[in-house]
């Protein structure tokens, strides 16, 4: 089957739980509403049905290769992309300045979903563009600026993220990659592994963002530079002149994203511009990376979307078992079955409620003009961004295994396309930071260094919606305060807490969220049901999916709470030798 996208329960968390139109008018932004988002996320829906979708089996079976020019993507991902390019996808959030449209974030996080559930592999292209005018639109000299961020919004050139080396991986302390100061530039030597989308033939030049060390660079993390390394270099007239010495040596074979190269790069005295200042590369790649992480989580409600669409057809048309008048019964009648696409539908629904309102609190900090409330705005997106990569990335390998369960025996072989989702989820609690990585900056960076004042505001936050009429709510409520609580206060006796305990935070905390803002979107529901408008068989299901979350699926917060509070006893407590 191909994908829809869902741009019903996006029209509504965008309208209704994050409220863009009260946003884009305290941002000033006059021309721009969600009707306006609505239209774009219809055109999106167009083009990721009719040109994304039906390459990404085909991807899946069909990789990209390593030969003598480089790498050759997958048949038709040129083509596809050329027509994404010239629709002009890649500019929705890129400053206007350098040919962008300058749209909130939150609506291009709305497109994004629909691009990563047509097709992921494909998707990761223009995500990590995306990324890479990210951080150089903040962190690198306007000339940089000038020459690479308007011929990537127009999509004539790509972005990667070039962090992981053989022996530093979640550790970039370990960078090894050098970079010689030589004139106007640098030369940069070394390797770099697990770079997405690495090389291909689908742009004229492709930007590499790469963390290297300068030769008299401080130890650590405080030692790292960023660099601009362009396949091609770019003349003073802007055309393209002689290849750099940055390649692809060999492409990972992968459980899942087949059609995505992942590369190994080699970067032979390449030829590189220092972003922003030396010995700050981290922080600069970190404006990347946040951007990447949230994205990520993103792709964990995206995939899990697709093999929800897929699930519910498939239980719709599989024939199981016989009714007294002698006529079959479609699977999606029994309850078990019902039960596992309910579980994939109110999972989705909190993880898009979610990874909208985080998204749109990127926007909140970018246009408020008081310091003080950007400052509350900007700490909220930092708590946020661990959740959304985090949970809905967990998440989503549980839902992807009931698209496949529901699917019985066909789930099981590669052709029914359930298997495909399953695997190609797998790799989303891995990159841009493991699930354990994303625990511990919840933990640490985004509780114990504020004495866990910003968790506070936003439990506090939660604390005012009125929830009465789903009581597990204010059971899971307190969870989440009570494992605040423990944290804060005997972290300082236990040595191992924070780590032992990091995971089941980021879990309870994302349920909760969920169950919160589908709380929320049930009662706009609600209201909208009682003064007669909207779509009632839209309405009346949110109503439902948010009574099965809150009965079956937050209650797992508590759970979690559980979990934390036994500390780290049991987990520290045998030697190495008895694993």
């Amino acid at each position: 089957m191909t994908y829809l996208a869902n741009s019903q329960d996006a029209e509504f968390v965008l309208r209704h739980v994050v409220q863009l139109d009260a946003l884009c008018e305290q941002a000033g932004l006059t021309e721009i509403n969600t009707d306006l988002a609505v239209t774009i996320l219809d055109e999106a829906g167009k083009f990721a049905t009719d040109v994304l979708a039906p390459l990404n089996w085909f991807g899946d079976q069909n990789p990209p290769t390593l030969g003598e020019q480089g790498v050759q993507e997958t048949a038709g991902f040129k083509e596809a992309y050329q027509q994404f390019a010239e629709a002009g996808w890649l500019s929705l959030g890129a400053a206007e300045e350098f040919g962008g449209q300058a749209l909130p974030n939150v609506i291009g996080t709305a497109v994004n979903e629909i691009w990563q559930a047509a097709n992921m592999s494909y998707a990761l292209c223009p995500m990590l563009s995306q990324g890479a005018m990210e951080s150089i639109g903040h962190h690198a000299s306007h000339e940089l600026q000038s020459i690479y961020l308007p011929r990537m919004a127009s999509g004539e050139w790509t972005g990667t993220m070039n962090l992981t080396e053989p022996d530093a991986g979640s550790d970039l302390a370990a960078v090894k990659t050098k970079a010689v100061p030589n004139g106007d530039h640098y030369l940069l030597s070394g390797q770099k592994i697990f770079i997405t989308w690495g090389d291909h033939q689908m742009t004229d030049n492709i930007v590499h963002l790469v963390l290297a060390r300068l030769p008299d660079a401080p130890v650590g993390v405080k030692g790292i530079s960023l660099f601009i390394v362009p396949k091609y270099l770019v003349n003073s007239d802007g055309s393209l002149g002689e290849r750099n010495s940055a390649s692809c040596l060999s492409l990972e074979h992968k459980l899942g994203i087949h059609a995505s190269p992942t590369c190994v790069m080699l970067f032979d005295n390449a030829v590189g511009y220092l972003v922003g200042e030396a010995n700050k590369g981290l922080p600069y790649m970190f404006t990347m990376m946040n951007h990447a992480r949230q994205a990520v989580g993103l792709q964990g409600l995206s995939i899990s979307e697709r093999a929800y669409q897929l699930a519910r057809q498939y239980a719709k048309d599989r024939l199981q078992g016989t009714r007294r008048d002698g006529s079959r019964i479609p699977i999606i009648e029994h309850a078990d079955v019902r039960r596992m696409l309910m579980t994939m539908k109110s999972g989705i629904e909190a993880m898009r409620a979610l990874a909208f309102t985080a998204a749109a609190e990127v926007d909140r900090a970018r246009y408020e003009s008081d310091s003080a409330k950007a400052a509350i705005h900007t700490a909220r997106v930092e708590l946020y961004t661990p959740i959304v990569k985090g949970w809905l990335t967990e998440l989503s390998q549980e839902l992807t295994y009931l698209g496949v369960q529901i699917h019985g025996g066909m789930g099981f072989i590669e052709e029914t396309g359930a298997a495909q989702h399953y695997r190609d989820a797998r790799i989303l609690t891995i990159y841009e930071g493991t699930t354990g990585i994303q625990a511990a900056d919840l933990i640490g960076r985004k509780t114990l260094a504020d004495r866990g004042e910003g968790l506070g505001l936003l439990l506090a936050e939660m604390a005012e919606l009125e929830a009465s009429a789903y009581p597990n709510f204010a059971a899971a409520l307190a969870a989440g305060q009570e494992a605040r609580d423990f944290i804060l206060n005997n972290v300082a006796s236990d040595s191992q807490l924070a780590g032992s305990a990091s995971v089941n935070l980021m879990m309870l905390m994302g349920y909760l969220c969920g169950g919160w803002l589908l709380i929320k979107g049930a009662q706009a529901a609600q209201t909208l049901l009682a003064q007669g408008e909207g779509d009632p068989t839209y309405l009346n299901a949110k109503l439902v999916t948010t009574q099965f979350y809150c009965e079956h699926l937050l209650p797992r917060a508590l759970s979690h709470l559980s979990a934390l509070k036994a500390g780290s006893q049991s987990i520290m407590a045998l030697s190495v030798e008895q694993f």
